[in-house]
């Protein structure tokens, strides 16, 4: 019972339509980091503009290929594609690097708090849902 005729509950599909939605604001996210650097999440501080530009060459291509992959993974949840699995692994793959490279090589919990792990942690815990729920969708026959 592992082809495309089991049909997937509607939990599923509404949440596949709310990872869908998270996509499209990390890309708008993305983009707007792109665009406007540092001032991307309003009035950057002196040691936001220094911080960004610090960041590797590197950086902002794992940015992109985190949210791009999440896009892709939750469209393909939603076209019930065994895709979603490689391509939401991808994206917690980005994400891990992402936040794991700035939080172990800046002091920005000592400049900013604690608190600016807060939202990172979401994110991973979000892409780290993603990930289960695609194994999940593929173990039921939901997805193929």
């Amino acid at each position: 019972m592992n082809d495309r005729s089991s049909r997937a509950p509607t939990w599923f599909r509404i949440v596949s339509v709310v990872l869908l939605l998270w996509a499209i604001a990390g890309c708008y996210a993305c983009a707007q980091q792109f665009r406007l650097g540092a001032d991307a999440m309003g009035s950057a501080s002196s040691y936001d503009r220094a911080l960004y530009a610090s960041l590797p060459v590197w950086y902002n291509a794992v940015y992109a290929v985190a949210v791009g992959c999440g896009l892709l993974g939750a469209v393909a949840l939603l076209a019930r594609s065994v895709l979603a699995i490689p391509l939401t692994t991808l994206s917690l793959i980005g994400v891990l690097l992402q936040f794991g490279w700035l939080f172990a090589t800046s002091d920005i919990v000592a400049a900013k708090g604690a608190w600016t792990a807060i939202f990172p942690l979401v994110i991973v815990a979000v892409a780290g849902l993603s990930v289960l729920l695609a194994r999940h969708a593929r173990s039921r026959g939901w997805i193929a």
